[in-house]
């Protein structure tokens, strides 16, 4: 009879354990696995996020130079209200970041049309990155363009695109930046993937913002910041772009020999 009478104690206690579960807290084991899961899928992608935002604003900074390129904006507009400035800088800020956003989107489709393996774009997009930072850290100060007798502010907005977007403001050097970290992007999973990519468009609106504050208060800061300050800032800058070129080729031979070993 004790067999009985154990299954019946066994059985009220399960049974008194499940009605303190539905009243009380859950089961440890039916939420801490999901939970960690999804814990550890977000922290990846805060990760990915932070990581891709803080690596393409460095990169892209020396390149697009808001302050420097401002002081050619201010040479270009001449003496012009601070209503024509604003209106013109929002212009540029919009089309530049339209314009780099658009070659994330579609830099690794066009590789992927044209049979280029994503190895071999960090390893080229880094050397290239690391020659821009070289040649910026050992450029010589530029001089002063003269201003231009008569300035038509309407000719000024038909030429928002070219050339006061591209090249003045975003350059081919811009373009190497957006589709090597793109390509560097796509090696991640689906989430963290997801999250790189996001990344990069959050530092293309962050230095846009950038852009347009310089290019809208660009005769505030001719008369504020000597030409050699900024040009100081630059050569600072430039060497971290330097490291970024290098990491990013390191990061290419890594995933060749990675292949080859394969």
């Amino acid at each position: 009879m004790e067999g009985p009478r154990v299954y019946l104690s066994a059985l009220i206690l399960v049974s008194s354990v499940m009605g303190s579960n539905r009243g009380g807290a859950r089961r440890p084991w039916a939420v801490t696995v999901p939970y960690t899961a999804v814990q550890l899928l977000c922290c990846s992608a805060v990760s990915e996020f932070s990581k891709f935002l803080g690596f393409t604003f460095s990169a892209l900074l020396p390149l697009v130079n808001p302050l420097g390129d401002a002081l050619v904006f201010l040479g270009l507009i001449g003496n012009a209200p601070p209503a024509v400035y604003r209106t013109l800088a929002r212009k540029i800020a919009i089309a530049t970041m339209i314009f780099l956003i658009s070659i994330e989107a579609a830099g690794t489709a066009l590789l992927k049309f044209f049979g280029i393996s994503l190895p071999v774009v960090q390893i080229s997009g880094g050397l290239a990155l690391a020659a821009m930072g070289w040649k910026l850290l050992n450029e010589e100060e530029p001089e002063e363009k003269e201003q231009p007798p008569d300035v038509d502010v309407r000719k000024l907005e038909q030429q928002v695109f070219y050339p006061l977007t591209f090249p003045i403001t975003a350059g081919p050097g811009c373009i190497v930046v957006m589709v090597t970290l793109s390509a560097h992007a796509s090696l991640k999973g689906l989430l963290p993937s997801v999250a790189a990519y996001a990344g990069i468009a959050a530092a293309v609106v962050l230095l846009c913002v950038l852009v347009f504050i310089c290019y809208a208060r660009a005769p505030e800061f001719a008369a504020r910041i000597s030409p050699q300050t900024v040009h100081g800032i630059l050569r600072l800058i430039a060497f971290v772009l330097l490291c970024i070129g290098v990491q990013i080729t390191l990061n290419g031979v890594e995933a060749v020999v990675k292949t080859m070993r394969m």
